[in-house]
């Protein structure tokens, strides 16, 4: 880039060499270009005139020219002219338009021709940024083969032909290290534009690397024959995958061991010896649950959907194996099914059950001002609670063995007379306590709980609704830990308490509702779409 002439003859060469390499339009080389002269053109002329350049597409001859705005009245001398001035020289020109006086070519020296360049390498480095995002944003999802290009602190650059991809040190898998142009196989999990360039997320510990591994080496999955529904890992220990088939003919697990392990060798080979449950899967959740606990055995399960608890009772011999070293079994099985899951033996559900047995007795004695036998029999018929003595009809009760409609009517009074008495003294104490009448019109709280409330200083409407969730639920210290209060049925009674502050109003409250529903609406739609790209 010595001289014009030289610029003129390999302009259009170099733009398409450029092109080529970087694997960028041609186009944006040109632009690129045509900045830079643009630039040393104003160097030269002074920089605040207006001065453009445009390379000829076909022969690649340099135009270089200084631009006059025509405007009624002059803000800036160097780039704009009066309709006046402007018609003395062109005879129909109007306000807006354009006068185009062309300078003469001008001679690259050292500095202007080093300033054209780093303008055309910083515009060509822009133009290859946007082209790596355009081309990797709908590679979400896919497996990739690359070449370490430097390893930093544990964080792995990839060389992926055409950009670069950056696997951090928790994204890869334990005792795992790799050296210089060595090959790695790796799993897109995210393409974000930064200021940098776009950043290509690569990880080998991604439950979906697994997924994707086992599409390779298993074509029932591939071909959508066999579907994986879920996977749980701790990367580079153990894992669990659930599979099922949409062809009854077709065993789902052994399709994905293969032939004496081959096809479930291959993804372990890969995962630096993970060892890999391949699971069954199950739309009944208690199915799969104790499938997901294998190889322990299960004797009993016990489902609780609104807490989304599920209690697995296993022999005492099996509760080690059913746990895992270190928990690790029984936390995947739950990763796996989405379920939280309680393991307990035989006998500690035993001691468990006895203590429960013992707690309500003592309550029907208490309340009831009855004997142990008449007690005993109410809990083994499945009373829980005094309410339910009281309220359920006469013959639940009576037709107890051994009671009659007197004994039934009888221990109906004494209940229902208990309660009216533990309301008027719960009344009396939240009274005391200074808990406001409008906090106790809040749907939803119990005499209980506005006592537990008072004894904690949230006596008004605005205190209840100036709440967070976990002040109420936390196990440990929340207000409602023993009423076992769920965080979304917390967060639904401060919601109320806001519209009965007057903090907003109900139709507020769906609008926002309506905005986040659709929000993550679209946010599915996008994962969706990804992973339909991903397949595809």
């Amino acid at each position: 880039m010595e001289n014009v002439a030289q610029l003129t003859m390999e302009i259009l060469q170099v733009a398409d060499a450029v092109a080529r390499d970087k694997g960028i339009d041609r186009e944006q080389v040109l632009e690129a270009m045509e900045q830079a002269i643009q630039k040393a053109g104003r160097s030269k002329y002074g920089l605040e005139h207006d001065i453009r350049a445009i390379i000829d597409r076909k022969t690649g001859e340099i135009q270089l020219a200084r631009y006059l705005e025509v405007v009624e009245e002059i803000e800036k001398e160097a780039t704009q002219l009066t309709l006046d001035r402007a018609r003395e020289r062109k005879a129909d020109a109007e306000i807006g338009e354009f006068l185009v006086d062309p300078l003469p070519p001008i001679d690259f020296g050292r500095i202007a021709a080093q300033t054209a360049k780093q303008v055309i390498v910083q515009r060509v480095r822009e133009a290859e940024r946007e082209r790596q995002f355009e081309e990797y944003k709908d590679r979400i999802g896919e497996v990739v083969n690359g070449l370490v290009k430097r390893v930093e602190f544990g964080n792995v650059t990839v060389d992926l032909g055409r950009a670069e991809g950056v696997m951090r040190r928790d994204e890869s898998l334990p005792r795992e290290h790799f050296r210089r142009n060595e090959r790695v196989r790796a799993y897109i999990f995210d393409v974000r534009p930064e200021l940098r360039g776009p950043q290509i997320h690569l990880s080998r510990t991604h439950p979906q690397f697994m997924a994707k591994l086992f599409a390779q080496e298993v074509p029932e999955i591939y071909d959508g024959i066999i579907e994986i529904d879920a996977v749980a890992r701790d990367p580079g220990s153990r894992a669990k995958i659930a599979v099922h088939s949409n062809d009854s003919s077709i065993d789902p697990v052994g399709a994905c061991v293969g032939m004496r392990g081959s096809r479930v060798q291959a993804v372990v080979s890969e995962l630096q010896g993970e060892k890999i449950d391949i699971i069954p899967w199950s739309p009944d959740p208690a199915t799969f649950v104790v499938n997901a606990l294998a190889p322990a055995e299960v004797a009993k399960i016990v489902l609780d959907e609104e807490q989304n608890k599920i209690e697995v009772v296993v022999p005492d011999e099996q509760l080690s194996l059913a746990i895992g070293r270190r928990g690790q079994n029984v936390r995947l099985a739950s990763m796996l099914t989405g379920w939280d899951i309680d393991i307990l033996t035989e006998e500690e559900e035993s001691e468990r059950l006895q203590k429960e047995f013992l707690a309500r007795s003592a309550r029907f004695i208490e309340a009831l001002d009855i004997d142990e036998v008449i007690a005993h029999l109410l809990v083994t018929e499945g009373f829980s609670s005094v309410e339910e003595v009281a309220y359920v009809p006469l013959e639940d009760v009576s037709g107890i063995e051994g009671f009659d409609d007197d004994l039934a009517a009888q221990l109906q009074l004494r209940a229902q007379n208990f309660l009216e008495a533990e309301s008027a003294r719960l009344t009396d104490r939240r009274r005391e306590l200074g808990v406001t009448d409008d906090l106790v019109a809040l749907p939803g709280l119990t005499p209980q709980m506005l006592i537990k409330l008072g004894e904690n200083g949230v006596k008004t409407i605005e205190d209840f609704a100036d709440l967070a969730s976990d002040e109420l639920t936390d196990p440990e210290d929340g207000y409602f830990a023993s009423f076992e209060m769920r965080e979304a049925e917390a967060n639904d009674l401060i919601m109320q308490a806001r519209i009965a502050a007057g903090w907003f109003t109900e139709e507020e409250l769906r609008a926002a509702e309506l905005e986040k529903l659709a929000a993550e609406e679209k946010a599915q739609e996008e994962r969706a779409l990804q992973d339909e790209r991903a397949e595809v």
